[in-house]
């Protein structure tokens, strides 16, 4: 029973707890709800912009302020209610209203005869500190696997059409993380355009998704064109990717065989060595959209509302899902975890969610985080279960700085047999790929200036020779870099070099 909605949330109510908030912007779903759970208990409904109103009709009763409404419930020693407050989260920075929800609160607990539970419903949570402690935050849970399987039978049974089984299941892949509400809209979209809902409505359920990002910037949606072909060397690492690519693209049988849902990778390494290409041809080899996550986007200036903020970012990830959730440059996010101060506990809390959801997620959310300095990263952030694997990306060797250069080359129409690729690997000892890559662009430039027909190894050499390598300009940090992955347990990206 406990993870029941309805029964949590009427043990709430049992438990005397005074304001209950519930962020949602589906009032229905909650009016439901509550109505579910009471039967006796009167109702007594004010949304902000009609003022108090009929609970069932919703229709304006009395053309009261906040505060007015509010003091109908301080005046008397002797009540039984419900108050249903919706989307009011505007007014709670007001003193006068907070004094009020205070003075109810505190009749609540300790009036025997007192028993006032308020209910505040809107799309943004806001939370005072003078009403911190007496908030319990209320999740509408989103619907299971099953439930959407259920609401696609039962529309397709309302407007008389068939859905193969094969389909209902993929469907119900794409339509996890969406509300009961939405998912209704979304399947009349996709029914209204052809009579029935096919295989090729999944692209319009993903169309829907990217609408979701774009409204609330919480995250940023990439587009991409880098392939897992574009990735010179690191073979162990794109390997590994393509096995859990061949698993995403048959997820539902995967899940119904017993594969575990892939939950992420963590890339660490030497800067401009291919990480953030790695994500972005991950989305790409997966064929999902690709999301970006800046954690400082979410810090907010009230109490609970960067942890609301975190919540909300996670919620559209699995909206979007399968997605994957590239979060570039970790350890900047979450530097000063466990350091006192205002700030450095906001960034703790933000970061202990996104542990706990890491570990416990079973939806299909693949997280790519990238970091170039993981001595800077909470131990507890590379323990087991967050991550199915932590991929260390070192400077590349022989082998696969050849395959750079000739990709690069190649890319650009430059590359012909009189280039000699020998010599170029001795001259770029210690280059990263994006080293390499800007070689190859200003010698191309150079080239072109000077009416060359073709470019030469003499051109590219004189170009590696006039480009300090990042081994040089950030030794610092990679020595420290070093010392830090001798004490974690890393798999290379790259294979052993054969002498």
């Amino acid at each position: 029973m406990k993870n029941n909605p309805k029964s949590k949330l009427a043990s709430y109510i049992e438990a005397l707890r005074p304001i209950i908030y519930i962020p949602t912007f589906d009032f229905n779903a909650f009016d439901k709800m509550i109505g579910e759970i009471n039967e006796t208990t009167k109702i007594y409904e004010f949304n902000d912009g009609l003022g108090y109103v009929n609970s069932k009709t919703k229709l304006p009763e009395t053309n009261y302020s906040l505060e007015q409404f509010l003091s109908l419930f301080t005046s008397s020693d002797k009540q039984s209610a419900f108050v249903v407050l919706k989307d009011i989260h505007h007014h709670l920075n007001n003193p006068k209203v907070i004094s009020l929800l205070k003075t109810i609160s505190l009749k609540n607990i300790y009036d025997e005869n007192f028993s006032v539970t308020i209910f505040i419903v809107a799309t943004k949570l806001v939370i005072s500190v003078e009403l911190e402690k007496l908030i319990t935050v209320f999740d509408t849970p989103l619907p299971t696997n099953g439930a959407i399987i259920k609401l696609i039978n039962i529309f397709a049974a309302d407007n008389q059409f068939e859905i193969d089984n094969a389909l209902i299941d993929e469907l119900a892949l794409y339509l996890k993380g969406f509300s009961e509400f939405e998912i209704i809209q979304i399947l009349n979209l996709a029914y209204q355009s052809s009579g029935t809902i096919e295989r090729k409505d999944l692209k319009l359920i993903l169309d829907e998704k990217e609408q979701i990002i774009k409204k609330t910037g919480m995250l940023e949606i990439l587009n991409y064109k880098e392939t897992i072909d574009d990735i010179g060397g690191l073979e162990i690492l794109k390997s590994w990717l393509s096995n859990k690519g061949k698993v995403f693209k048959r997820l539902d049988e995967a899940i119904k065989y017993g594969v575990d849902i892939p939950k992420g990778i963590m890339i660490v390494g030497m800067p401009g060595c291919g990480k953030s290409l790695t994500a972005k041809a991950t989305a790409n080899l997966f064929d999902v959209p690709l999301l970006r996550l800046d954690v400082g986007k979410l810090m907010g200036k009230y109490v609970g509302e960067s942890e609301e903020n975190m919540r909300r970012a996670i919620k559209i990830a699995e909206a979007i899902s399968p997605c994957v959730l590239w979060v570039d440059e970790i350890e900047k996010s979450f530097s000063g975890v466990g350091d006192t101060g205002g700030s450095h506990e906001v960034t703790t809390r933000l970061f202990g969610y996104l542990l706990t959801w890491m570990q416990e997620k079973e939806n299909s959310v693949f997280v790519v985080a990238t970091s170039n300095d993981i001595g800077k990263l909470p131990p507890e952030f590379l323990r087991k279960g967050r991550f199915d694997e932590i991929f260390f990306v070192d400077f590349p060797n022989d082998e696969e700085r050849r395959k750079i250069l000739e990709l690069h080359l190649k890319k650009r129409k430059k590359w012909h047999k009189d280039i000699d690729t020998i010599k170029l690997l001795k001259e770029t000892q210690g280059y990263s790929g994006a080293d390499i890559e800007a070689v190859i662009n200003e010698t191309i430039e150079k080239a072109f200036l000077s009416n060359q027909i073709q470019i030469t190894t003499d051109n590219i050499i004189t170009e590696i020779k006039d480009t300090k390598p990042m081994s040089v300009s950030l030794k610092e940090k990679i020595d420290s870099l070093s010392k830090s992955l001798e004490k974690i347990d890393v798999k290379k990206a790259s294979k052993e070099e054969t002498k």
